[in-house]
Order: C-alpha cells, then structure tokens, then sequence
C-alpha cells in the first residue's frame, strides 16, 4: 500500500490535539510532560490500556468509535476502582491507511467523548507505523486518599454484584463479523456496544462507598472474578442462571439449544465494561438503591466462599470452563 501524504507529527498535534488539551495542566502540548496540580487529601489513580487493529477492533471499524472505545476502556478501570476521571496522555500509532480524513475522524470521537465523561487531553506522542494502527492511553484520575477500591479485599461471605449486562460485548463482536442472525435492531445495539461500550463511571461512587473488591469486566466475567479471587484469597461463586441479559443478548440466548454453553460464551467473551464487585449482603438494599437512581441495572450473581478461584454453577451444579476469558500474548 502506497504511504498517504498527511501532516507531519508536530502540524497534526497543533491542529487535531492541541484544541482537545486542558488549557493549564496539558501546557498546549508544547512541552513533553503534563503538570498536574496537587489535590490535598486525595490520591492520583492511573490506568493504561492500548487497543490494537485486528486485536482489539477490526479494520473496518469507524476510525470515531475506535477512539471512543479506546478512552471508555480506560474510564472503566478507574470507575471500578471508585474514582473520579480528569485527564489522559494518548499515543496514536497511526497505520498507512490513516491519511488526514481518517485521523480528523479519530479526533471527533475523542472530542465528543471528552465532552461527555469531562475529561480533558494533557498531552501525548503521535507516529506512523507500517504496521496496524494502534492507540494507548494512559488516564489520570482522583480518590479520597486511602479509598481506592482494589481486586483483593474480598471477604467471605460477600455478595457478589455486576452491574448492566453480561455478553453483549461478545455478542457485538458476532455482529460485527456478520456472524449473527437477530432482527436489525437488536444488531444494531450489540453493534453499539461493541463499538462504544458505557463505563460505569456513574457508579464509581457507589463502589468506593460499599465494595470490599472490584473489578472491571474486559476479559470476561469468569476470568475477571478469577483475577479477583486470587488476589483476594477467596473462592467466587457465581449462577450462571442468573447473569443479567440485554433484550439483544436474551433474543440470542432464546435461541441456543444447549443454554449452558450458551452461558458460558456469554461470561468468558469478554468485551463488556461492566463493574463485578463484592459488598457485604446487609447492603445488599442499599446497593440496589443506588443502583435504581442512576437507573442502572444491578444483579447479584453469586457468593464469596473460603477457597480459592471461581465456581460456576448451573442448575445447581459447578461446571468446568476450560477458557475463562481472553488472554493477551
């Protein structure tokens, strides 16, 4: 493939980046570091996640919802760990195929994002690679100090909570592909979300206000519990009966003959950006109240136990998962 003419590295941060930046804390991204004021009785919370072509989205995927997608992901961790998001370093690794239209469309998926989540750009680097494009971003954010909401924490006898549902994300990925047989507007939903998954950041709250443990679901839900577990010291047991699904992801779930894998593909596919978490059951009232007016949907779907790892259960009885979730090389 013959190299696109675009702008080089320093026109395409003044022209695209430049305008996204906090105006004080991101220096107009002149500098190489971004300055961040100290918040007294708060601690900074950093995460990092990078997506990459063929792994993490597809090559037809809209250049504006790979970068929506790409900070959602990050919003994600921080709302399960309790805290409130500020700003992020990016670095766009662009491929051949993104001349100047395709990197303007990137810009405006950030920029609408920005706007809806109050995020601001601080700073970052921009290449060209032969390769397939990739992006990363590393976001900043702020926690009462001591609060941070981690994975071990977890106790026996702790409920175990997700919020929204569970699959869609999988689901979505079959739609993209062109793999699925549902009614148009039930691919159209699992197609947005799997584009542009909602973090919970309205929630992020709640978590630091009641959770022991807490964990973003990327992975998969089994796999994530397991990261859980581990770092808890805990046994987690889950009801797969139970799992909460969309209307697209029941539609499709109506429609398996054997429901047990079918559950299965829908708790190890991953992709969802949901929060799993244990709180204590006497809050379980309470949670649900939370929950209800931020008009999100809250499902206790399993137990913490003296032991180790994750048991799912169906009809009662534990089932072996070979493949948890997804693994990165």
């Amino acid at each position: 493939m013959a190299a696109v003419d675009v702008a080089g590295e320093f026109e395409t941060i003044r022209r695209l980046f430049a305008p996204l930046a906090h105006p004080e804390w991101g220096r107009g991204l002149k500098d190489d570091v971004a300055v961040v004021p100290s918040k007294s009785g708060h601690d900074l919370v950093l995460t990092k996640d990078a997506i990459v072509e063929g792994v993490h989205f597809l090559p037809t995927d809209p250049l504006d919802t790979v970068a929506r997608k790409l900070l959602r992901v990050n919003l994600s961790d921080l709302a399960a760990k309790g805290a409130e998001p500020f700003g992020y370093l990016l670095a766009c690794h662009w491929s051949e195929r993104c001349g100047w239209p395709e990197r303007m469309t990137f810009v405006d998926g950030l920029r609408a994002d920005q706007k809806i989540f109050g995020v601001t750009l601080l700073g970052g680097d921009t290449v060209v690679t032969p390769g397939p494009a990739s992006f990363s971003i590393s976001l900043f954010g702020w926690i009462p100090k001591g609060r941070t909401v981690g994975r071990a924490g977890a106790r026996a006898g702790d409920l175990v909570f997700v919020t929204g549902n569970i699959g869609d994300g999988w689901l979505g990925l079959q739609a993209a592909q062109e793999k699925l047989t549902l009614e148009p507007d039930r691919i159209a939903a699992l197609l947005e979300h799997y584009r542009t998954p909602m973090p919970r950041v309205e929630f992020a709250a709640v978590v630091r206000d009641y959770a022991n443990a807490s964990i973003d679901v990327s992975d998969g839900l089994v796999a994530d519990l397991g990261q859980l577990a581990d770092a808890s010291g805990v046994r987690v047991e889950i009801d797969l009966e139970v799992t909460p699904r969309s209307a697209a992801g029941q539609a499709w779930y109506d429609g398996r003959v054997d429901e047990q894998a079918a559950l299965e593909r829908l708790v190890t596919g991953g992709d969802d950006y949901e929060i799993a978490f244990t709180a204590p059951a006497r809050d379980e009232a309470a949670l649900r109240r939370e929950a209800e007016r931020r008009h999100l949907r809250l499902t206790p779907i399993g137990r913490v136990t003296a032991g180790q790892g994750v048991v799912a259960r169906f009809g009662g009885q534990p089932v072996p998962i070979d493949r948890p979730g997804f693994t990165h090389g």
